[in-house]
């Protein structure tokens, strides 16, 4: 693989790893915010929440400027606004100075979901595409891990206030991740079907697959005049994407109802329910981020090798027996075993919807239409991640984890039947080719 093509998709990638540091750090703060500022469950589960409402919009008009501006300064944007929000959420006093800068990250967050996927899809090789664009989910969970060993590290560290430090960290890499932004190029199809500029789609195109610039270049004209309407403006919702549309809607949804940004939000808090003193359960969550990174690297290795589906079925699988394990050790009160399942969870989810989701979404869409796809699946992922993080603790409060993890794992066999009677495979495939497989 290209070099250069292998630094810019590592550049882009690091949108997802502020995604994963920024998702996570709110966990070793989380508890501290509730105390400092006398928060019932409601109010705090809103605090918490807040950065996925965000998430919401910017998921839902992330795909706007990278149409219309393009992919490249869209994301270099984006790193501004997580750096605008990390230092304004470490420096807030009040509850709702803080929710309002979280809310400014959660839109840093949607909106890289829908654009740094796009980008990454719609510059790599077919072969190599489905690694590329994982290269984005690896990121998300470094920054993950990361945040849950900066959150250890910094515990004590400023008394009162290292939830502070905790979530400040998060300024720095985001000013790197936007001069790191700066030396990328934008991505030959939107230079090609946005911009119109061959000259420039061609350039790139000699440095990404240097034997088949020519075939893109015509593909990618075929596929846009293919996909014109009468007015020569393509909308998503015309009718003819109604499939991927389904496609993406319940693979998101599910990526949420499996519980994932409930466990990753409140893991200490989790394990605290199961008796472990704080900093037990700050060292055992970091401990998630380790098996959330190793089980990636598997699902990155797998991916185009065995492809989507497979995947998918191997942490279906997973998930519906370690969220049935987790569920019975909370009824039963029985919590020796809880953070093994809670890993086996978290391994369940890297190597199947964690390694995979992405992908999928950014492939099944057509070039015409494709950031607006992307924006609808990322808008499910994020409106089901904001509900289920809003109403976690009231439900921990008020029920206990045995119903909650038993709701997941019923959830997780929807899943199973969806892998097995709907979802196309995708790998190995052009992005062309399964335009014209998947609409009708």
């Amino acid at each position: 693989m290209n070099s250069k093509l292998v630094l810019w998709s590592i550049t882009v990638g690091l949108g997802g790893f502020l995604f994963g540091l920024d998702t996570a750090v709110i966990s070793g703060a989380e508890q501290d915010i509730q105390r400092i500022w006398n928060l019932d469950s409601w109010s705090h589960g809103l605090a918490v929440a807040m950065a996925l409402y965000g998430t919401v919009f910017g998921a839902a008009f992330g795909g706007v400027p990278a149409d219309k501006y393009g992919r490249k300064p869209t994301l270099l944007w984006i790193g501004v606004l997580f750096f605008v929000s990390a230092i304004g959420a470490a420096f807030a006093n009040d509850v709702y100075t803080f929710m309002a800068f979280r809310f400014i990250g959660g839109l840093s967050i949607g909106a890289s979901s829908v654009v740094a996927p796009v980008y990454i899809s719609e510059i790599a090789p077919p072969k190599y595409r489905g690694r590329m664009v994982i290269s984005f989910q690896v990121n998300i969970v470094v920054g993950i891990l990361l945040a849950y060993v900066s959150n250890y590290l910094l515990e004590g560290v400023g008394g009162e206030d290292d939830w502070r430090w905790m979530l400040g960290v998060v300024a720095f890499p985001s000013l790197i991740f936007s001069l790191m932004m700066a030396s990328t190029p934008e991505t030959p199809r939107w230079l090609l079907l946005k911009k119109g500029d061959e000259a420039a789609a061609r350039k790139v195109l000699a440095i990404t697959d240097e034997a088949g610039v020519n075939e893109a270049v015509e593909a990618i004209k075929q596929s846009a005049e293919a996909e014109k309407s009468n007015t020569g403006k393509e909308s998503v919702f015309s009718g003819k994407f109604n499939f991927p549309i389904l496609l993406a809607f319940l693979f998101a949804a599910f990526n949420q109802l499996s519980g994932i940004n409930a466990v990753i939000y409140f893991a200490p808090r989790i394990f605290e329910m199961t008796g472990a003193g704080k900093e037990s359960a700050l060292l055992s969550t970091a401990g998630i981020g380790v098996v959330n990174l190793l089980f990636t690297f598997a699902g990155w290795w797998l991916i185009d090798r065995f492809g989507r589906r497979v995947l998918m079925y191997i942490g279906s699988i997973g998930y519906i027996v370690s969220l049935a394990l987790t569920a019975m050790a909370f009824y039963n009160e029985s919590y020796a075993m809880v953070p093994g399942y809670i890993f086996a969870f978290i391994a369940s989810h890297a190597i199947g919807q964690g390694a995979v989701i992405w992908v999928f979404i950014s492939e099944i869409f057509p070039n015409t239409v494709r950031a607006s796809g992307m924006a609808i699946g990322s808008l499910t992922h994020w409106v089901f991640a904001a509900i289920i993080a809003n109403i976690f603790p009231y439900f921990a409060d008020t029920f206990g984890g045995g119903p909650i993890f038993l709701f997941f794992s019923a959830m997780m066999v929807l899943q199973l039947l969806y892998v097995w009677r709907m979802m196309p495979e995708t790998k190995g495939v052009s992005l062309e080719e399964l335009q014209k497989r998947l609409i009708k």
